[in-house]
């Protein structure tokens, strides 16, 4: 066998990285609404990581990078010394200082790979309603959107999961599968669901794959907060499906769905905080 041969057989496809961008947090104390006030996100999103370079490749990649930056004097600064205290430095945007988010974006950039992001505008009638009140069914909705499409290419698909208290419990994880396969069945009775779905519950400090959800996720949340592109911009190529999936107004026309191409990400699709 050839090493080009060798090479691709060592490529898992059926491993995907999933991570979040901003906070499930609806309400603070009396039960105030608490969206968009300070610290606290109007949107929510979970964003999943296709990559196609050798895993191991990419993870060493990363874990070279985390290594320089704990290792060189010019980043000791609180953010970098505080994780090495705690636990060892990993790469995490939103703690991340500016240069030390260019120098991972760029290598982000060197890798063959790719981004789906579920976006939920948070609401407290919504969360209410269909969620019940309860964070981590906020979460498996937003899950289940994101794995509806993924239950018939692949015979094993194994989930490396960003771990966050009940949310990702295994209970709330087959939860969203569950509905993931519904909402499958109802627009696709005649194709059969073959795909046998794993899931692995990670610390983003023992798994640095996770840390490249991470960041492409932060770039798309910049978006939507802050109206912000240039992280976008960045790595738009490896971002390539972002579904604001509450948008109601553009269902008609998939209007809520964007790709980094056709109908990319705009200073538009900043979300305004709701008046309380």
């Amino acid at each position: 066998m050839s090493s080009t041969n060798i090479r691709k057989t060592s490529i898992k496809t059926y491993h995907r990285f999933i991570d979040e961008a901003g906070d499930t947090t609806f309400y603070l104390k009396a039960k105030k609404n608490a969206i968009g006030t300070l610290g606290v996100s109007t949107v929510f999103m979970l964003g999943m990581v296709k990559i196609s370079d050798p895993l191991d490749e990419v993870r060493l990649k990363i874990t070279e990078l985390q290594n320089s930056i704990a290792n060189d004097p010019f980043y000791d600064v609180p953010s970098v010394a505080k994780k090495k205290l705690k636990c060892g430095y990993y790469l995490h945007a939103t703690d991340d200082i500016p240069e030390i988010r260019k120098l991972f974006f760029d290598l982000i950039n060197t890798i063959n790979c790719s981004l789906e992001v579920v976006v939920g505008r948070k609401s407290i009638e919504r969360f209410e309603t269909k969620h019940k009140g309860k964070e981590e069914y906020f979460y498996a909705d937003l899950l289940s959107h994101l794995l509806k499409n993924k239950l018939t290419k692949h015979d094993k698909l194994v989930l490396n999961i960003s771990e966050r208290g009940k949310s990702t419990k295994h209970t709330n994880l087959h939860l969203a599968l569950e509905k993931a396969k519904q909402r499958f069945i109802t627009k696709n009775d005649e194709i059969k669901i073959k795909t046998n779905v794993l899931f692995e519950v990670q610390s983003p400090t023992n798994e640095p794959l996770l840390n490249l959800a991470d960041y492409l996720c932060w770039a798309v949340q910049r978006v939507f907060e802050k109206g912000e592109m240039r992280y976008y911009n960045l790595v738009r190529d490896k971002i390539s499906l972002v579904i604001d999936l509450y948008d109601t107004e553009k269902y008609s026309t998939w209007g809520n769905y964007y790709d980094n191409k056709n109908n990319p990400l705009t200073i538009k699709n900043k979300i305004s905080p709701q008046i309380h």
